[in-house]
């Protein structure tokens, strides 16, 4: 029996945990709040996220003690939004994650730093990117909850381990596979939240599906500059685990980065739509961690620059919009 660390309590890290443990895997839950782990205890649910998901309590076990939940297992998976990693993490002794294998299913940056949450991973615990993974895909938790027919890529430098945990993942409504792009496949994975969010904005301000075709398709152009820049390499971006990713990000009614930009651009400030939904938009943080970085970078990113200005320089919406669609083709 594999032992899974899941760390996290959001919809991603529910999602996951009724995955592997109906798969046979032993999972550790972690999560922060005392109130919450003791009513999984009680009722076998999450009551803040897919609470209709119930747990088998012989295979699933909540937590609030870190340390305890790492320390007995073989692989962990992280599944907290990325501004949360370093106050989780940071807790754990630099060698507490030596002999694990790591997943992140995170698809944001490290605020204030600007790195992939695997490359903080590996620096503060030292550790090489063979023993590191990412869970990407079009994949929503919602749809995994109804057992809806999904996707995912686990991208890796080490096969192995892509491999090892993709068969921890598969069951009769899931299919995965393994990848070697890592860096590829996590840097498109952020980007894609800033797409939505601004498909979301676009929205908001009454532009229609023709309007976000062209958005999304320049979209991606723009995606390819940005990714081969950082990691320059060959990769077909028409696969699943980028395009698919873009593709449900920017149009699903789930797509929480799609509905932070639709009350974006219905006039929502940043704190009051953050505030309603109650639940963290990666894209939100990840637009500014992508414009620090192409400071040096200069790439052409005109989407990015644009929701830059709308959300942390306060452009209205509405006169954004008008100067981006001037640029599409």
């Amino acid at each position: 029996m594999e032992k899974i660390a899941m760390i996290g309590g959001g919809s991603w890290a529910t999602a996951l945990t009724k995955i592997l443990s109906e798969n046979g895997a032993r999972v550790g839950w972690w999560q922060r709040s005392k109130d919450d782990v003791q009513h999984l205890r009680t009722t076998r649910h999450n009551r803040r996220y897919l609470s209709s998901v119930a747990f088998d309590l012989t295979r699933v076990f909540p937590s609030t003690d870190l340390e305890d939940v790492v320390k007995e297992a073989d692989w962990l998976v992280l599944a907290v939004p990325a501004a949360f990693v370093q106050s989780a993490l940071d807790k754990l002794d630099r060698d507490a994650l030596r002999n694990k294998r790591i997943i992140s299913a995170i698809k944001g940056m490290i605020p204030g730093k600007n790195v992939l949450v695997t490359d903080y991973v590996a620096e503060r615990f030292r550790l090489p990117h063979t023993q590191l993974g990412i869970v990407a895909g079009p994949c929503h938790a919602e749809e995994v909850a109804l057992e809806k027919q999904s996707y995912l890529t686990i991208g890796s430098p080490d096969h192995q381990l892509a491999e090892d945990f993709s068969a921890l993942l598969r069951n009769r409504y899931v299919k995965a596979h393994p990848m070697a792009d890592l860096d590829g496949i996590e840097y498109f994975a952020v980007m894609k939240n800033i797409i939505a969010l601004t498909c979301g904005i676009a929205h908001g301000l009454g532009y229609g599906d023709n309007f976000q075709a062209v958005l999304v398709s320049n979209a991606v152009q723009e995606m390819r500059r940005f990714v081969h820049a950082m990691n320059p390499q060959p990769r077909d971006l028409s696969g699943s685990a980028y395009l698919g990713d873009l593709l449900v990000t920017a149009y699903s009614q789930f797509s929480r980065n799609r509905t932070f930009g639709n009350m974006i651009g219905r006039g929502y400030s940043v704190k009051s739509a953050q505030m309603e939904m109650n639940m963290v938009a990666e894209g939100y943080y990840a637009v500014k961690s992508i414009h620090e970085l192409n400071k040096e970078l200069k790439v052409p990113m005109p989407i990015a620059t644009a929701a830059y200005h709308i959300l942390y320089e306060k452009i209205s919406p509405a006169v954004e919009l008008e100067i981006l669609k001037e640029k599409f083709r």
